[in-house]
């Protein structure tokens, strides 16, 4: 697969390309079982990268009228942290190879990313009401460096924690 250029779910069989606007997304889901969750934001069940069930969430920026920028990868259940971890970390490494980078993280987690020329994928678990793994691949700009995490949400997220501080240091470059 050709991160740079888009990303290729295995079921349903759909290739989704980068900077798309919604109309052409809901287009390419018509007759899956994709969810409109809010405005700019998407989901659907699906299988991709040999194997890997979960759901996919698709971010749009701007929110309203924008383009895709951003995949998240999530399930419903996390009743096992560690295998879900270790599930998601091994399809990735092994479609994208080692990672870029990687650090200490918390909750007994390593944060890891992949740096590509116009992709950044980043895959950490923090502490928020309790632990939450997060696994997503983002459209870089051209501004933009691929050695830093960009993420609003990252941003806005305000902790106390020495350690996780510094994880949100390391991923979002400030």
């Amino acid at each position: 697969m050709n991160i740079q250029e888009g990303y290729k779910i295995d079921e349903p069989n759909i290739f989704i390309p980068w900077d798309i606007d919604e109309k052409t997304l809901t287009e390419k889901l018509n007759g899956h079982d994709f969810k409109h969750v809010t405005t700019g934001y998407y989901t659907i069940p699906c299988k991709s990268l040999n194997g890997l069930s979960c759901i996919l969430g698709f971010h749009f920026e701007p929110r309203q009228n924008g383009i895709l920028n951003e995949l998240e990868f999530f399930r419903t259940d996390y009743s096992d942290q560690e295998k879900s971890f270790n599930d998601f970390q091994s399809h990735f490494k092994k479609e994208f190879g080692k990672p870029t980078s990687e650090s200490d993280g918390n909750e007994g987690f390593k944060n890891y990313a992949w740096n590509f020329e116009s992709v950044q994928i980043v895959h950490y678990v923090f502490d928020r009401f309790g632990p939450e793994e997060h696994m997503r691949i983002k459209k870089i700009k051209k501004h933009e460096s691929t050695t830093t995490a960009i993420s609003k949400r990252a941003d806005s997220t305000k902790r106390n924690d020495n350690t996780l501080n510094k994880l949100w240091s390391w991923l979002t470059g400030k």
